[in-house]
């Protein structure tokens, strides 16, 4: 199920929730097995010394595969959560726009995995690239259990 031509963030809440929206990342489209999107980068990003810093990479790739990976078995009662995030820094930038590609690799019952490249728009060149492994647990009841 594809979200093309659509609006990604009604058919999943929570894809642009206040700490996903401060990364910069906004969600293009969605479907079982691929997420794209953007991310605006610039100096509210930037560590101390000037340049993106890399948890910001980080919490991209974990919002870009979550999102893909909790679209993939909503239809299961379930949402997606982290549990390990392997992310490489590749390249500092000062600011950019980004292309965010999030692609599953591996889609089991209880377990997804799935690859991350963030990349600048206008050249292509990779900026970080991060591997999400996530864990499908049941979504919470009304009482929040």
């Amino acid at each position: 199920m594809s979200t093309s031509g659509g609006d990604a963030t009604e058919l999943l809440p929570g894809t642009q929730s206040r700490f996903v929206e401060a990364t910069g990342f906004m969600v293009e489209d969605i479907t079982a097995t691929r997420v794209t999107g953007h991310a605006e980068l610039g100096s509210e990003h930037h560590t101390p010394w000037g340049v993106v810093h890399g948890g910001v990479y980080t919490a991209i790739v974990e919002s870009a595969g979550s999102i893909g990976a909790s679209f993939a078995v909503r239809d299961r009662g379930q949402f997606a959560v982290g549990v390990h995030n392997a992310t490489d820094f590749l390249r500092p930038s000062t600011g950019t726009r980004a292309r965010v590609e999030a692609t599953a690799l591996f889609q089991g019952r209880t377990q997804q995995l799935w690859d991350v490249v963030i990349s600048v728009e206008e050249s292509g060149k990779v900026l970080a690239r991060g591997q999400l492994r996530v864990q499908n647990i049941p979504m919470p009841d009304q009482d929040g259990n």
